[in-house]
């Protein structure tokens, strides 16, 4: 018997696991995409955890325009109309080609689905109606619940509260590194989305198992 078998609920993290948040970026930037992308996504997480270690959180969307702000000006590119038409991007991006299809057959099984992100419920409402995905989840559950973000133990204890599972009957799929530790520390069966083949984190918990693209989750639990 895996982890997994115990699970009643799948909890999905949104932003790179779910959709896709370089596609702004690659839609609108051109050659600089990939430079401002990744500069963008990283300082956004560094804001996100800092804030949350400062005591003074801001929403993420507040976060998301920081972050872009900071990566535009190292990429020598000052264009306010631009740089709204990224933000206005960001809050409906586009679901990876395999997470309708995995919903649907998690859904299937008789599990609860839910997303539980660092996103605001402004941000992530319209990114989840844009995907035609809002009927595949049970709920969508924000930090902004808790005020502080991911990877505090608060934000996984929202999951817990609002499922009405304990932790161990939860699984949690993100693709970022530093939440699946986050999450298995917290008691999840955590299933890392390691898209980019990358190590695991040196970090006191880690997944129970690591998946190289959304289809292959639905498998996961069928072989539990």
């Amino acid at each position: 018997m895996t982890v997994f078998a115990r699970c009643k609920a799948v909890v999905f993290d949104a932003y790179g696991t779910l959709f896709d948040v370089a596609a702004p970026s690659r839609d609108l930037l051109g050659q600089q995409a990939e430079t401002v992308s990744q500069l963008w996504r990283r300082k956004q997480l560094e804001y996100s955890w800092l804030r949350s270690l400062m005591g003074r959180h801001a929403d993420f969307a507040q976060v998301t325009a920081d972050a872009l702000s900071y990566a535009m000006e190292v990429a020598g590119i000052s264009d306010e109309v631009l740089t709204q038409k990224l933000l206005a991007a960001y809050r409906k991006l586009p679901a990876y080609d395999d997470a309708k299809a995995t919903l649907a057959r998690l859904r299937a099984k008789g599990l609860k689905l839910a997303i539980l992100s660092n996103g605001s419920p402004e941000m992530l409402t319209p990114m989840v109606e844009a995907a035609g995905l809002t009927r595949a989840l049970d709920m969508v559950l924000s930090v902004e619940d808790v005020g502080v973000f991911k990877p505090h133990a608060k934000v996984y204890a929202l999951a817990c509260e609002r499922l009405a599972l304990m932790p161990a009957e939860i699984g949690f799929v993100s693709a970022n590194g530093w939440d699946a530790a986050g999450a298995a520390s917290f008691g999840f069966a955590v299933a890392w989305l390691n898209r980019r083949h990358e190590p695991v984190d040196r970090l006191p918990a880690r997944p129970a198992t690591q998946l190289h693209s959304l289809s292959e989750l639905a498998t996961l639990f069928e072989a539990a």
